[in-house]
Formats: C-alpha cells, structure tokens, sequence
C-alpha cells in the first residue's frame, strides 16, 4: 500500500531540522547535507520540498517569525486591561523562556546571515517596530501613556529598548535572565505610562 506523504507535515519538519541545526552549529553548519542528515531524508528527498538553500533558509525563517505572530495575536484576543496586554505583548518579542531563547539565537543568526550575504536587507522585516508603534498608539488613544512625553521619540527609544534586552539576553543569558527581563521592561513601561494605566491590573 503506498504511503501517504503530508507535504506540509514535510516542509515543517525540515525547517525544524534547520532551525537545531543552526542553534548547534551556526549558519556555516546549515548546509542542505547537514539538515538532510537531521531531519532524517536523503538529499534528493529534502530538494524535492526546497531546492535551494535560500529556499530552505527562508521558509525557515519564517516559521520563527509565523510562530511568535501567533502568540501575540492570541494575546490580542484577550480580554485583559491595555496596560497588562500591552506589557505582555512585549514580552512575547523576548527570550522569556527556553523556547523563546531558542528562536531569538536562530532569528539573529539568520539577520547576520541576511545582512552579510549581499541580499537586499529589511531592517522592519521582523515587524518589531511597526508593532511597537501600534502599542504605544494604543496606550497614546486611550489616554495611558504620559501626556507630557514625545510620543514619536518614545516610540523609537521603545523599539531601540526592546532590541537591546534582547541582545543582552542573547549575550549574557546568566545575567539578563527571565526574571530580570520581566522587572526591566514592567519598570520601563511603567515610566512612560500614567499611574491609572496599571493600577487597574489590581
């Protein structure tokens, strides 16, 4: 009896492969025999769903960002006072577990890759700063954030703050830990927005 071959179920644990790979070994190690050989396929079997490396490398990139859009959009969906979704929110867009540390190194990865190789490259690719942007209009229409503050320098000191936890986090993962990215963003947030915005989470 012939066997039923989920493509999609195929494609997904392909990019997977690449993704651990690329955690173990960096982007030099994401080599088409490497992934083939983690994922368990033959060459011409791994070719057969992604034909080029690039192929292959941008699907998988996608995946981390498709993955981390999902989360927020659930969250979006909750009924929660702005201030706390908000907050939350911006934490999706960090390494506050293992999982979430796991994606930042091969997104990172992937970014030096992008940026080194010529390509055309995105900064806005990650959709962080359009995100950013929406949060703090948000909290800006519903009265939450500080009156007297520049909303448009807060907006990108927003987005240069959040990039920066992340790169710390990446690179001093004992120091910047959980907890301490919990504390750092909830203070910053805190600065910026009135006192009514998070009283209400009580």
């Amino acid at each position: 009896m012939t066997k039923i071959v989920d493509h999609d179920q195929r494609r997904l644990l392909i990019a997977e492969a690449t993704l651990r790979i690329i955690r173990q070994m960096g982007m030099k190690g994401a080599t088409v025999r490497n992934i083939a050989q983690e994922s368990g396929l033959s060459l011409g079997a791994l070719r057969h769903y992604f034909s080029t490396q690039d192929e292959l490398l941008n699907f998988s990139m996608r995946l981390v960002k498709e993955r981390a859009t999902v989360r927020i959009n659930e969250l979006v969906s909750i009924d929660m006072p702005l201030f706390q979704k908000v907050l939350r929110i911006l934490l999706e867009l960090l390494p506050t577990d293992d999982n979430k540390l796991a994606e930042m190194e091969v997104w990172f990865a992937f970014t030096a890759h992008y940026r080194s190789s010529g390509t055309t490259y995105d900064a806005q690719h990650d959709g962080v700063q359009d995100l950013v942007e929406r949060l703090l209009h948000s909290l800006k229409e519903s009265g939450l954030l500080r009156p007297e503050l520049d909303y448009t320098l807060e907006t990108e000191r927003l987005y240069a703050f959040i990039d920066g936890i992340a790169l710390h986090a990446l690179l001093d993962t004992k120091r910047v830990d959980y907890e301490r990215i919990v504390n750092v963003v909830t203070y910053h947030m805190k600065s910026i927005c009135t006192e009514e915005s998070f009283l209400l989470e009580r």
